[in-house]
Formats: structure tokens, sequence, C-alpha cells
């Protein structure tokens, strides 16, 4: 597995690099906005690590174009944040990055927090792909369309879309999502605010079928099988 480490503070990106070799994952390290642009569209890794606070281009505008081009829509990545910017961590959750770490951090988590990431979003055994109305879901391909023409996903929208459409209709609570998708034991506000952010995404890219979506205040959301 190769990683991409965004992060212009040579300390933190060598200790990031010797944890993650370690582990046995390929690492290539940057320290711009715009190198990590570079990189990441001429080849791309299986993950971006991406500081927010960065030269020439900050993390954000970095993950807002990872998102909307196509070869790099789907590739996971994981931001790491100051402990008080509250914001960006939200804004960086909304522009889809598939999670966050504060720092200061230990090592051990980030590694963990990579390896969640990635285990899922790998394409997981063979499975029928579902289908809800016009909403045809391929988990073996790990592909979404909707009336047949295809929506690109990140790994979180997708494992958050399959989990409500495991569920035929039953509501979920954001904790019972934040543990499933995000593999959060205890719901903070913010990470229960993550789940209301993805599906705000998820409607908006569904279009027609977003409205399936159903908000069950004070629960959590199902996905009407009637809609």
């Amino acid at each position: 597995m190769r990683v991409l480490v965004v992060e212009d503070e040579p300390d933190i990106r060598d200790l990031l690099t010797f944890h993650l070799e370690r582990e046995g994952y390929q690492v290539v390290t940057c320290r711009s906005g715009l190198d990590a642009l570079r990189q990441a569209t001429a080849r791309a890794p299986d993950l971006v690590l991406l500081d927010l606070m960065l030269p020439e281009m900050d993390g954000l505008e970095v993950c807002r174009r990872l998102r909307q081009e196509p070869r790099t829509a789907a590739l996971p990545l994981v931001i790491l944040t100051a402990k008080g910017e509250e914001v960006d961590r939200v804004l960086g959750l909304e522009l889809g990055a598939d999670d966050y770490i504060v720092k200061p951090f230990s090592p051990k988590e980030v590694v963990a927090r990579i390896r969640a990431v990635l285990r899922r979003s790998r394409p997981p055994a063979a499975e029928a792909p579902m289908v809800v109305g016009t909403l045809d879901i391929d988990v073996a391909r790990h592909t979404v369309r909707v009336g047949g023409a295809a929506v690109p996903l990140t790994p979180k929208e997708f494992d958050l879309l399959r989990a409500l459409v495991e569920a035929r209709g039953r509501v979920l609570s954001r904790e019972f999502l934040l543990d499933r998708v995000w593999g959060y034991a205890a719901a903070s506000e913010i990470e229960s605010r993550t789940v209301d952010v993805h599906v705000r995404r998820l409607r908006v890219k569904l279009a027609a079928e977003g409205r399936r979506l159903a908000t069950v205040k004070g629960v959590g959301y199902r996905l009407e099988q009637d809609a």
C-alpha cells in the first residue's frame, strides 16, 4: 500500500514516515499543496494523509480539487488538523475527507486510522448488486448508479449508503453509523455532525434518488424503500 504524506513540518513528516514504513507501507512525501496535487494526479496513491496548513495551497483546497477530479474522486483521504481548528475539520469532512486526526497525535493512532480507512475502501467479496428504485449499488465493483449513470462516491459515502440500503428501511442512529462506517466507539458532537455532512452530500450526489434518505428527528436516518 502506497501512502502520500503531505506535511510541511520536517519533524512531523519524518515521524509519520518512520511509523508508516515500519508497518509495511510505502511512503511518498511532499511539502506543499501544489506538489500534493501533482503527485496524486500523476500516480494516485492508495491513501493521502493531508495536513491542512500548507504552503502554496492549503489542505482544504487540495481536498476540494482531488474530489473534483474523476481520477482521484474516490481516493481515501485523511486530514491532519490542529486541536482548535473545529471549523477546518468540518469543512474537510464536507469536502470529502474520509477521516481526520487531531494534532498532537499518537503515531499508533495514525496507523490505526489509516488501516481502518484502507480496509473499508477495499472491494469486498462478490455480492449481488442491491437495487432500490433506480439506485443500483454493486458492492463487488464498489460502484453506484442512478438511472444507469455512474455516481462517484468516496469510500465513506459508499459505506454509509450501503449500510442504509442493507437496513431495508429501518432507522439507523448516528451512533450506529459512526461505529459501522467510521469505527468510532463513542460519538462526540463533531463526529455526530460527520454523519449529517455525509448524508447531505449523498442526497446531492444521488440526485432524484437522494429523496430516499430520510431524517428521523432525534434518532438518525433511514433509506425509504418506496419513495
